[in-house]
């Protein structure tokens, strides 16, 4: 009984969350404003609404009973080891943004991810230590979901997904190309390890999941409507993620689907 218990309390945290907004940082900043739908709401095509609202209710609880709790139990470990996790995680994901990088001609960017990785590959020891930001090569993000929108393809109609959050047609496109794809996680399986996999994206959700504990709350607390919020800073988040633009002030989620790890 009780192995089965841990064996549910993983699944939850695998799924729950799992790709989180990787931009929030400690120094994000809620203002009574991020409270607050957007004039692009209005644009929003959401013709799921009723079972979109169900769903998200339910990955609400799952993020307050498992996946909170267990970031801020991580959140309570030394400084050191939070870093190099989460640099380690973020040293996997290289080879896939050099694709998708590639795949939006961005060839200046995908030359210095190439750098980043091959160094914090190697003077980082495996990525643990984030030499290359010491070094100046800033890290940059992308993903199937925005290579497809830079090749002029629409949102389709929003989806929240159950335990893997907001999406839509596009980005839940993306996520099932990245899963068919990832380097690592195909290396892992066909070494007889694929144990790895749902390891990875469990890690990967709770390092994510402690960057915006503060954050997350505020938005869940003060919101009028908090199906309607992050549903609207979910398309504020991926419109500056399409366009390069500055994310620093946008609000965190926390249930996101951006990334399959």
């Amino acid at each position: 009984m009780k192995n089965n218990l841990y064996s549910i309390l993983f699944i939850v945290i695998f799924f729950a969350a799992h790709n989180l907004y990787g931009a929030a940082s400690d120094e994000v900043k809620t203002e009574p404003d991020d409270f607050q739908t957007s004039e692009q709401e209005d644009e929003v095509y959401d013709p799921l609404e009723p079972i979109n609202r169900a769903i998200f209710s339910f990955n609400n609880i799952a993020d307050k009973i498992v996946l909170e709790p267990v970031a801020k139990g991580y959140k309570s470990l030394p400084s050191p080891i939070q870093s190099g996790v989460s640099n380690f995680l973020s040293n996997l994901r290289t080879p896939l943004v050099v694709f998708n990088q590639l795949l939006q001609g961005q060839g200046k960017n995908a030359f210095e991810s190439s750098g980043r990785f091959v160094v914090n590959s190697t003077l980082g020891i495996f990525g643990l230590i984030d030499v290359a930001d010491k070094m100046g090569i800033e890290e940059k993000e992308e993903d199937f979901g925005q290579t497809l929108a830079t090749w002029g393809i629409g949102d389709g109609f929003y989806i929240v997904l159950p335990l893997f959050g907001p999406s839509n047609l596009r980005d839940t496109s993306g996520m099932i190309l990245t899963m068919m794809t990832d380097p690592i996680n195909a290396y892992a399986v066909s070494e007889g390890q694929a144990w790895i996999v749902p390891m990875r994206t469990a890690v990967n959700a709770v390092d994510q999941r402690s960057k915006i504990i503060d954050e997350v709350n505020a938005l869940r607390d003060n919101s009028v409507d908090y199906y309607a919020a992050v549903r609207s800073s979910y398309y504020q988040n991926r419109n500056a993620a399409i366009s390069n633009e500055d994310d620093s002030e946008l609000t965190p989620l926390p249930l996101i689907s951006i990334e399959f790890e």
